[in-house]
């Protein structure tokens, strides 16, 4: 019997940790205001995240969430309060785009300091089949409670419809896009995704072959591989369009075996 509770429970987890959530509009979100030229203000973010985060050597941006939860856990509450204070929908498309990426970011690095230390954000979760903390309510915006995936899978996702996005937000973990130096706003989020997408292209933890020449791709473009394309050559194709260029060209050029690999790693300093 206890062998097959243990069998039994390393079924529910599996799918649990390793499917994504399907995109579905969340449609009350649509609305915006595009005659509104006002901005949001996300210069406390940008404090935040211009003392906490350090490029390692390799590339990779960590965050001293041990100085962050004594230097700026109130700062980070406060603003955190503010963007939720607000109905998004009261802006242009590319406030409310720029708004909900920096509002998950902000969320997960809130969730971290909450429960600091800890080895990886996949220990958190309400419940005990719970692989990490993204079914969690824990926002609130325009009297509606949210949680991460329904931010990035609700809300992002079937909005924008841009890859890009993968890109943009941060699961704090290694094997995840930088957790970016700048705060996205209306006027760089474009661009800034562009980067954020080249950037991680660019580090072997996203794309790498190995010594057999097998291609080794991060989880993330299985997870959603159907954002990338409709079969193997459409994805490899869309992901050379933020790869170098001699990565690129193996990438379009490639037909064998991918393995998938995923590093769950705190991104700790």
């Amino acid at each position: 019997m206890a062998r097959l509770a243990v069998a039994l429970c390393l079924l529910i987890l599996a799918p649990v940790g390793l499917a994504a959530p399907a995109s579905e509009l969340w449609s009350i979100w649509q609305e915006s205001n595009e005659s509104n030229s006002e901005t949001i203000d996300h210069s406390a973010w940008q404090q935040i995240l211009s003392r906490h985060i350090q490029k390692n050597e390799s590339g990779i941006n960590l965050f001293d969430y041990r100085a962050a939860r004594n230097a700026s856990s109130a700062e980070l509450k406060q603003y955190l309060s503010r963007m939720q204070a607000l109905d998004p929908r009261d802006y242009s498309s590319a406030e409310q785009e720029a708004y909900w990426i920096n509002l998950y970011n902000a969320l997960t690095v809130e969730l971290i300091l909450q429960n600091y230390p800890l080895e990886s954000i996949t220990k958190l979760g309400r419940g005990f089949f719970r692989f990490g903390p993204w079914d969690d309510k824990i926002a609130t915006v325009a009297d509606e409670s949210l949680t991460l995936n329904d931010i990035e899978h609700r809300i992002l996702r079937p909005i924008w419809q841009d890859v890009r996005i993968h890109f943009a937000v941060n699961c704090a973990s290694v094997g995840c896009p930088n957790l970016q130096t700048i705060a996205f706003t209306a006027q760089n989020v474009n661009g800034l995704m562009e980067y954020a997408a080249f950037e991680y292209l660019s580090h072997t933890r996203a794309a790498n072959f190995d010594s057999r020449g097998r291609l080794q791709l991060s989880s993330l473009f299985d997870w959603y591989a159907v954002d990338f394309g409709t079969n193997t050559s459409e994805r490899l194709n869309s992901l050379s369009n933020y790869a170098p260029d001699d990565l690129a060209e193996r990438l379009r050029s490639y037909e064998g075996r991918i393995d998938y690999e995923y590093d769950w790693a705190l991104n700790d300093l």
